[in-house]
């Protein structure tokens, strides 16, 4: 039997693929294509992507939309990323499927977890798109549950900003530090609000880790895939370290 290589899943969020504007910027997109064409050579990457550069269903629904159909709508926006994060991994070199768990069979295979693993053995980079296919859930909480459900070794989550899990909000505090290794059990204790608080529930109750790190400089995304220590270790095990 051959060893099976690393298998992971990366949370990258919709407001980066805009680069801080409304819809997709190509220049953007095709550097973070490259970042992850170069790490599918040797690793197994399933890819979650918000649609926060289209549509934010929360927020809507603050402003007196449905919560439902606002969050169906920011669904479709994650669909629109992965389209386009699939053309800019192709043109990089890397073969890709994106998985919809909303049916859209024209743009999209249906999200089934078998097919999808047996696409990450053949060396293809899958993305999820839509969401979980329901309201209330965010792609933070999707990409847990992709994870727990594909197997994969850890969760890598890519921030656009913030470079790991802080005390406190540092665009705020001046006085926040940074923390190396936290446990969930803290993490959710604290409040601590980098990732949403269901996926770290759903990540400490089965034993899933997860890397909180910055997509900045380039090169992070690559070096995280790959295996490398940065941002911030979330698990069941290590006690909390700062700096």
């Amino acid at each position: 039997m051959t060893e099976r290589r690393r298998r992971v899943m990366l949370k990258l969020s919709g407001e980066a693929f805009g680069g801080g504007s409304l819809g997709v910027n190509p220049d953007v997109v095709s550097a973070l294509a490259r970042e992850i064409a170069d790490a599918a050579r040797t690793v197994e990457i399933a890819i979650v992507v918000g649609g926060g550069n289209f549509f934010r269903g929360a927020e809507l629904s603050q402003r007196g939309m449905d919560r439902g159909r606002a969050d169906y709508m920011g669904m479709l926006g994650t669909v629109m990323n992965s389209l386009a994060l699939q053309d800019f991994l192709e043109q990089a070199g890397a073969e890709t499927r994106v998985q919809s768990a909303i049916s859209m069979t024209q743009v999209a295979e249906p999200y089934i977890p078998r097919r999808a693993e047996r696409h990450l053995e053949k060396g293809r980079v899958v993305i999820f798109g839509a969401g979980a296919g329901l309201p209330y859930f965010s792609t933070d909480t999707v990409a847990a549950q992709r994870a727990l459900e594909i197997d994969a070794e850890v969760v890598l989550v890519a921030k656009n900003g913030v470079d790991g899990v802080y005390s406190d909000d540092p665009r705020t505090n001046p006085d926040a530090h940074k923390i190396d290794r936290i446990t969930y059990q803290e993490a959710l204790q604290r409040g601590l609000k980098v990732v949403d608080s269901t996926a770290f529930s759903l990540c400490m109750d089965n034993g899933m880790p997860m890397q909180v790190f910055g997509m900045e400089p380039g090169g992070n995304v690559t070096a995280a895939i790959l295996g490398a220590d940065l941002g911030t270790i979330v698990s069941n095990s290590e006690s909390s370290t700062t700096r």
